[in-house]
């Protein structure tokens, strides 16, 4: 386990070294500990990652919270030099006791949370229609304003200058802006906005945030921001310090890998003389 004062810490001298923080989605063993011996700085697990494993678009499949509780053990038991930060429902109607909800992630060993899945993205008509029974984007804020005064680490993902106000008044350890559903891959999302729209979206976010905390820490997320380079160009034109990656670390370099690996050694021929006495076995049989 991980307490929040030694996670700022080491995200501070990172980027103090000029080396750009990673959170990495790890909804598996092998994913989490080949992400944690590739540098990341934090393991980030989500429900919806299991969506991703299936060979599935990233989806919402059953009991969010407990499933994440569930993968904890999993993760945990495999990796150990990184903080593990679990992705918390805040609006899941069966766990209305967020101190109780949080309790149980902290004894399940999640270091640090992050509003996931967020309602933050999820369009204005379902965010009103969550409102009015008390189980909307401000239950995400609750939940991370609960996790400050606890002293456990925070991430609050946010689509909007105002949600990032929000966020940012409760404590967050780091806002994450959240463009969209990443692009590329088997089952990416191809259309949509620019790289420069994206940048132009995080920079109204990040604005927000600062004019409430100046010193919260900026990370991005999603839509066009899906590969390295993609993080290199908002680095250069935002105050974003670090990259939550989801899809990015564990769906698209798991397609190319396999596939890539299943094309090389089907490519691997026979050797000759073995095709030849096994066309003559093939007829000889049908003889």
């Amino acid at each position: 386990m991980f307490d929040r004062p030694e996670i700022l810490a080491k995200i501070t001298a990172q980027v103090a070294a000029g080396k750009a923080v990673l959170a990495a989605a790890s909804s598996c063993g092998l994913v989490a500990k080949c992400a944690a011996l590739g540098g990341a700085d934090m393991l980030v697990v989500y429900s919806t990652g299991l969506s991703r494993l299936m060979g599935l678009p990233t989806s919402r499949i059953g009991d969010s919270n407990a499933r994440t509780l569930e993968l904890a053990a999993e993760i945990r038991n495999v990796v150990s030099s990184v903080p593990v930060i679990g992705g918390v429902e805040a609006w899941d109607p069966l766990r209305l006791d967020l101190d109780d909800l949080l309790d149980k992630f902290w004894a399940a060993g999640f270091s640090g949370v992050i509003n996931y899945p967020t309602i933050s993205t999820m369009g204005e008509k379902w965010r009103e229609r969550r409102g009015r029974v008390g189980l909307g984007f401000e239950r995400e804020v609750e939940m991370i304003a609960a996790a400050r005064k606890k002293n456990i680490f925070s991430l609050a993902y946010v689509a909007s200058p105002h949600d990032a106000k929000a966020m940012a008044s409760a404590g967050a350890d780091c806002i994450v802006p959240h463009v969209g559903a990443t692009r590329g891959g088997l089952v990416g999302h191809e259309e949509g906005q620019s790289i420069e729209e994206a940048i132009r979206r995080i920079n109204d976010i990040n604005d927000a945030a600062q004019a409430v905390r100046p010193d919260v820490t900026l990370l991005c997320h999603g839509g066009e921001i899906a590969e390295p380079q993609d993080t290199s160009e908002v680095y250069r034109s935002t105050g974003c310090v670090g990259f939550v990656g989801a899809s990015s670390i564990e769906r698209i370099p798991i397609e190319r890998a396999v596939k890539a690996a299943a094309e090389e050694f089907k490519a691997v021929p026979l050797p000759r003389e073995r095709q030849h006495s096994l066309q003559n076995l093939h007829r000889g049989t049908n003889e």
